[in-house]
């Protein structure tokens, strides 16, 4: 019997640590005010639910207002990061 619990945690393991997605390392929008490479790796350390609160993979409703509520406060709060179109936006 502790053979098969064993087994079976160890299974269950290796599902969940082989289906955990590895993110991106840069992630591209194309919005028409030009486009934004956001580098996620550099990023990361900041924990997951900074941005994604709770949802890894995707920002809920993400979107212009979103972007600049969360990425540009944060640059301009942090003294880090670009906080001017041009910084981020790309054309």
């Amino acid at each position: 019997m502790t053979k098969l619990i064993t087994a079976l945690f160890a299974a269950a393991v290796l599902v969940t640590t082989a289906s955990a997605a590895t993110p991106p390392e840069t992630i591209t929008f194309t919005p028409k005010s030009g486009k934004v490479t956001f580098p996620h790796k550099a990023h990361a350390g900041k924990g997951c639910k900074t941005c994604h609160a709770g949802a890894p993979g995707k920002i809920a409703g993400f979107n212009k207002d979103k972007a600049h509520a969360l990425c540009k406060t944060c640059h301009e709060k942090e003294g880090k990061g670009p906080a001017k179109c041009d910084g981020c936006h790309k054309k």
